[in-house]
């Protein structure tokens, strides 16, 4: 919404009633004790919009393969992608270098469908640091933090990489173009892989779960089975675990958004949150008893409430 707000021609793909109060009231932004609706072009079909410069993604990352082919129409042979999800992205080996490059997670995007349709040479980094929830359709509350770093898979300084940190920069959101974008991808990730599945578990909020010493050691434990995997891919953590759980704790009574989706009765996104970790364990040769524990109490968690379908076997 505060893209719209700037010179740049916004336009919404959305769906249900997120897509019919859209189109009705506009979309209304809940930040700093204000209220501010903005009217946008949506509608359901991406058919209706011309090829666009960017087109950022920001489903969830479970829907990315469903959405993949209806992007079609929005993609011109200069068109960048933004995937702005949570979780391990889809494209994350696309220029990584070394054994591994090319490589496609099927936990993340099953048959690479998002591979074949979008494209990783489409693709610019961004991770997605705010905090906020759905007060109701087409209603988002910011609750905090405000910084969306961005980056080229090979880590180059392009022109497209710049002109999309000026645009989200002139929109008042600070969009840092990093070198090393995988690096920053997985600080947050770090965090998404331990609170989020044990959040589905507990039902409590990030300030209730790193506050509990116990529920502290099992997230401890998830994050340093993770790092090695991080490591062995060539990631640098700039802070350690202790400092990680600390930062999210202190965001309080926030709930995660799986938990978030799992009390609405919502798909969540274990699979790219959590069984990403199981993988990419198996792939490296790193052993991941806590992932795997926590991974499959979640599942079942979640698939009893209706959140959460098993993969095929």
């Amino acid at each position: 919404m505060r893209l719209a707000a700037t010179d740049n021609e916004i336009s919404v793909v959305a769906r249900g009633a997120h897509l019919e109060a859209i189109q009705k009231k506009g979309l209304t932004l809940i930040a700093d004790g204000e209220e501010v609706t903005t009217p946008l072009a949506c509608s359901n079909d991406a058919r209706d919009f011309p090829v666009q410069d960017y087109v950022i993604v920001a489903v969830k990352a479970h829907s990315g393969p469903v959405i993949a082919d209806a992007l079609e129409p929005l993609l011109g042979p200069d068109t960048v992608v933004v995937p702005a999800v949570n979780g391990m992205p889809w494209w994350y080996f696309y220029k990584l270098g070394g054994v591994f490059d090319g490589h496609q997670m099927q936990s993340v995007d099953p048959g690479g469908e998002q591979w074949k349709l979008i494209g990783p040479q489409r693709v610019i980094g961004c991770v997605v640091y705010p905090a906020a929830e759905i007060v109701e359709p087409g209603v988002i509350r910011h609750i905090s933090i405000n910084r969306f770093p961005i980056g080229e898979p090979d880590g180059s300084r392009s022109d497209r990489v710049l002109a999309l940190s000026k645009v989200f920069t002139d929109a008042g959101l600070r969009a840092p173009v990093r070198k090393r974008i995988r690096d920053d991808i997985w600080v947050k990730f770090w965090g998404n892989l331990s609170f989020n599945p044990v959040s589905v578990l507990t039902g409590a909020t990030l300030g209730q779960i790193g506050g509990n010493a116990r529920l502290r050691e099992v997230i401890k434990s998830m994050m340093c089975e993770a790092k090695e995997i991080g490591e062995r891919l060539g990631v640098t953590f700039p802070v350690d675990a202790d400092r990680r759980i600390n930062g999210a704790t202190e965001v309080g009574d926030h709930k995660t958004s799986s938990l978030q989706d799992l009390e609405a009765g919502k798909a969540i996104e274990l699979d790219a949150l959590l069984g990403v970790v199981c993988e990419l364990g198996e792939l490296t040769g790193v052993k991941t008893p806590t992932c795997d524990v926590v991974y499959s109490l979640a599942c079942q968690r979640a698939s009893l409430a209706g959140s959460y379908q098993f993969p095929a076997l």
